[in-house]
Parts: structure tokens; C-alpha cells; sequence
């Protein structure tokens, strides 16, 4: 036996940490419990290395889930300026980057530690290297059987993660609690991961490797403007990335590489004023050299402007504004950012986080049915289900 607390918390991630912070700043004991050597591994390696710790911008919409409202409450009751509280109270340096993307100027290890810094402050024991073997109902609470013995608390909060990054740790250990107590999962796939395309079409495109530019991905009537990135095993950079949350497995994505760019008027003015240049030259003023010549052998063109017809060129700026591929898949778990999917949102209080059917029962962070999109969200995510956790457990 180890001992009794009012709250245990598996996981110790951002969103167990925070969830330990506010519970513990509330006068209630807490252990949490991380079969990791260290805390906050995903914190760590996110963001370069430098956190990007939330979103300015951070709203409902930016999340997806079976149930789009769920998220309403905790994300409004701790927004992303009450975590910049935090760290400008911690001293910690941080700039703005692109589209609302918040990060630390020094190192994501601030962020870790102003966590722990937080915990102990407020009474919270950090326990590592503690693999849970059971988990279990008892009198009085719950009942966490563990290699370093057993824990009994009133309030048991789940903050394990999903599958993303194995090798980082990630299991998944939260659902397999979840169906232990009979609640419902909405299935779970890779999100934030880079698209695989089908040998065939990845050969043909092999050139292209390592070539990035700005694109607008579209998946049925979702779009994102961002980098896309040629990679040797298929698809990546942020707009991918954030398209893949949308995608399924068998349909078809459009890119529009260069999408403000008005290719047709280029090529066209570029025919007039001086018809003996390749179309090549002309959109290798405007795409990467490479893309350029590929699509232009692609699109079988010989010859130079001036032997195009109009109809021709139109045909040449939709091969780059709006080309169809159908990825294969995508690079699963191994490299996902996130998981999409978790435990139902239905089975939850949204104010609280905690299990309508099981009181003192709560799950939070990545493993609930709640994703953000690339650039900060998921972490607002976690400050935001951890706290209003903390405040309830």
C-alpha cells in the first residue's frame, strides 16, 4: 500500500499536469502517476523543441469531434490567455509566429517546467516510472494497483494520451479503461500525419522530393492554406498535416500549389511579350524549378509559348492549381501528431469532464473525442480539460 489521496491522476503530460495543478491549488491531494522517466515528453519535442504552447485564436471550430459543441465550456473557461498568464508569470520569453501559433523563445523544457514548478507548489506528487497494472472500483473511490504499490483515491482522472508516437510511450491505455467501465469509443485513427501516396505515383513523383511551396489543400469542403511539402514516402508540411484530420482512406485530395497566383494572366502575358521562351521559364519564376519542369513534361507541352493556345495554358495552370491525388494512406501512429477519435464526448460532463455514469471518473486531453488542428490547439485543448478536471476532481 502506498496510500490514500483524493486524486490520482494517470499521466503526466499537459493535460495531467495541469488537471494535478489546479486540483492541488484547491487544497486537495494529489499523486500522479507516469510510466515515463520524465514529464511531459510530447511538450518536449513539440514545436521544434520550443513548445508551441497555444493559439491565440483558439475557438470551438478549430476542433474536431463527433460532437462539435462539447468543447465550448472548458475552452471558454480557461482560454489561451489565462495559460499566457501563467508563463509570462513564470518569466518565461515567447513570441508570436505565423496564424496565432504561440511559442517559447528558449525551450519547450520552460513549459515542463513551470508545470512541475506549478505541482509542487501546490502539493502534488510526481510519480515516474510507475507502470499501472489495474485500475478498479472500491469503496470510498478507485483503486490503482501499480509497480510501486497500491493507490486509492476519491477522484481517478485519465490523461494517458492517445496512440500518437509510440515510441514516445503512447498507448492506449485510456480506451482500455474506458470499455472497462462500459463507455463508448468513437474509432480512433492517426490525425496531424503526414499522406503516403501508391508506388507508382510516389516513383513519378520522386523528383519532387524535398520541394516545399505554398499550396491550399482541399478535402471535400475542408481547405487549409499552408506549406506543402514533396517527401520521398509521399506527402507532408502543415497544410497536409492539417488536411489529413479530414481525409478518409480512399478519397481524393486537390492541391493548388501557389494558389494566389494568377498562372494563366502570367502565361499569357509572358506569350505576347515574348513567345519564344518555354513555359517552363515562365512558372519557374513562379513555382520551384523543379516543380516546373515537372509539370510542364508532365503535361507532355513542347515547344514555346508562342505554339500554345490559350486553351492549352489553361489546361498547364490547372495541373498546379487544381491537381487531383488520391493518397494511399497516411504514416499512421509512428508519426501522427495526434489522435483522432477517444472516448464519446456523450459520456461526459462537458463542465466538468467527469463520467455521467461513474462519479469521480474523468477523461481528458487527447484521449477524448476532442482534436485541434495543427498550431497550438491540442495543448489548449489539454490546459483546458486538464483545469476544469482540476477544478471538479
Amino acid at each position: 500500500m502506498v496510500g490514500r489521496y483524493d486524486v490520482v491522476v494517470l499521466g503526466a503530460g499537459a493535460a495531467g499536469m495541469m488537471c494535478a495543478v489546479r486540483a492541488g491549488q484547491r487544497g486537495r491531494s494529489v499523486a500522479v502517476l507516469d510510466h515515463a522517466a520524465a514529464p511531459g515528453e510530447k511538450i518536449r519535442i513539440s514545436g521544434g523543441g520550443r513548445c508551441n504552447f497555444t493559439n491565440i485564436h483558439a475557438a470551438p471550430k478549430n476542433f474536431l469531434s463527433a460532437n462539435p459543441h462539447f468543447a465550448k465550456s472548458a475552452l471558454a473557461r480557461f482560454t489561451p490567455r489565462d495559460f499566457l498568464g501563467m508563463v509570462e508569470a513564470h518569466g518565461i520569453v515567447w513570441h508570436e509566429k505565423t496564424l496565432g501559433q504561440l511559442f517559447c523563445d528558449n525551450s519547450a523544457k520552460d513549459i515542463i517546467r513551470m508545470l512541475t514548478d506549478e505541482m509542487r507548489a501546490a502539493g502534488a506528487e510526481l510519480w515516474l516510472r510507475t507502470e499501472v497494472a489495474s485500475v478498479e472500483q472500491a469503496a470510498g473511490g478507485y483503486r490503482i494497483s501499480t509497480s510501486e504499490g497500491v493507490f486509492e483515491a476519491s477522484s481517478l482522472v485519465v490523461a494517458t494520451g492517445g496512440k500518437s508516437i509510440p515510441k514516445m510511450g503512447a498507448t492506449g491505455f485510456a480506451y482500455r479503461v474506458a470499455e472497462q467501465f462500459g463507455l463508448p469509443l468513437i474509432e480512433t485513427r492517426p490525425g496531424l500525419v503526414p499522406l503516403t501516396l501508391d508506388p507508382q505515383l510516389l516513383q513519378r513523383l520522386a523528383p519532387l522530393s524535398g520541394i516545399a511551396a505554398p499550396a491550399e489543400i482541399r478535402s471535400g469542403k475542408t481547405s487549409f492554406r499552408e506549406a506543402l511539402l514533396f517527401t520521398h514516402r509521399g506527402l507532408s508540411g502543415p497544410a497536409i498535416l492539417q488536411i489529413s484530420s479530414y481525409w478518409r482512406e480512399g478519397e481524393e485530395i486537390t492541391l493548388s500549389i501557389e494558389p494566389d497566383a494568377d498562372i494563366v494572366a502570367r502565361l499569357k502575358q509572358a506569350k505576347q511579350t515574348n513567345g519564344r521562351q518555354s513555359a517552363q521559364t515562365v512558372l519557374a519564376e513562379i513555382l520551384p524549378k523543379r516543380l516546373a519542369q515537372y509539370i510542364v513534361e508532365n503535361e507532355g507541352l513542347t515547344g514555346n509559348l508562342a505554339d500554345q493556345s490559350d486553351k492549352r495554358l489553361q489546361q498547364l495552370a490547372a495541373a498546379i492549381q487544381s491537381w487531383p491525388v488520391k493518397p494511399s494512406g497516411s504514416e499512421g501512429y509512428r508519426t501522427a501528431e495526434v489522435t483522432l477519435g477517444g472516448v464519446d464526448t456523450a459520456c461526459l460532463d462537458s463542465r466538468t469532464m467527469q463520467v455521467k455514469t461513474v462519479p469521480g471518473l474523468f477523461f481528458i486531453g487527447e484521449c477524448v473525442d476532442v482534436t485541434g488542428w495543427l498550431g497550438g490547439y491540442n495543448f489548449q485543448w489539454a490546459w483546458a480539460s486538464g483545469h476544469v478536471a482540476g477544478e471538479a476532481a
